[in-house]
């Protein structure tokens, strides 16, 4: 049995980390090194870093920042946000990120995924892709970007299908509709992406109760799951630990890697 993974995701702006809903009304929550500490510390097993507004105001990634973070944390750490280059994967590999997420320019130059899998392997590369419900799109959903302020018209399914032939070796999809509403995620979603590629999906957007976990890893074959409203955000009444979470999967048959 696959052990399932709990990934806290970082929207960094000004090398703070904020939190959404809907992608709106983004409120301050940390330093983005302090939080990651205090995430590894919490036995998280992963973190991704996006720096949401590089890719809206066309510049690179906020390297510093990428820097500091892999500094504090000996997890998995994935970076995505302003991302255009070969070399601009390159310096985010050589400031401590083990994979590079790749979103808006992916949409705009394709090649950048093959390019990136062929120079540092398919397991760098992670096609993150936010997609909004659409009846105009055959799988209902479509792709959107620069911080899901974009409508592309392309079809979301199509999409990761494409990423995946191109060499991604991870795809992380995020629902705008359900993003901070701490509703539970977008199941559908997740079972038509499952369908269509084989590379391990990370499902996002939505999660507020451990029961959103539950039922994601038993009803869909998602292999990890972004929580970061449950770990950190001050909309919540009540902020959950890693440990709390895990030992709540593991009383319900879901494999994790267990607490220390």
């Amino acid at each position: 049995m696959l052990t399932k993974r709990l990934i806290a995701c970082f929207d960094i702006i000004n090398g703070r980390v904020t939190k959404a809903v809907q992608f709106q009304d983004n409120i301050d929550v940390a330093p983005a090194e302090a939080l990651a500490s205090a995430m590894y510390d919490a036995q998280i097993d992963e973190l991704i870093f996006y720096d949401i507004t590089a890719s809206a105001q066309k510049r690179g990634i906020d390297i510093e920042t990428v820097k500091k973070v892999a500094q504090c944390v000996f997890i998995p750490f994935t970076v995505g946000g302003g991302i255009k280059s070969l070399n601009d994967m390159y310096e985010v590999l050589k400031a401590g990120a083990e994979k590079i997420s790749v979103d808006s320019m992916a949409v705009r130059n394709p090649q950048i995924i093959s390019e990136g899998a062929r120079a540092f392997g398919s397991q760098c590369v992670v096609l993150s892709t936010q997609v909004k419900k659409s009846e105009a799109m055959p799988s209902g959903y479509e792709v959107f970007i620069d911080g899901a302020n974009l409508a592309t018209g392309m079809d979301a399914i199509e999409w990761i299908k494409r990423g995946q032939e191109l060499g991604a070796g991870e795809i992380c999809l995020n629902s705008i509709n359900n993003d901070g509403t701490l509703s539970g995620y977008d199941l559908d979603l997740m079972k038509l992406a499952d369908a269509a590629v084989s590379v391990p999906l990370i499902a996002s957007g939505g999660a507020g109760l451990p029961e959103h976990l539950k039922t994601l890893f038993t009803d869909t074959e998602a292999q990890a799951a972004i929580i970061s409203s449950m770990l950190y955000s001050p909309r919540l009444e009540k902020n959950y630990t890693p440990r709390e979470l895990k030992e709540y999967l593991m009383t319900n048959d879901v494999c994790v890697r267990p607490p220390v």
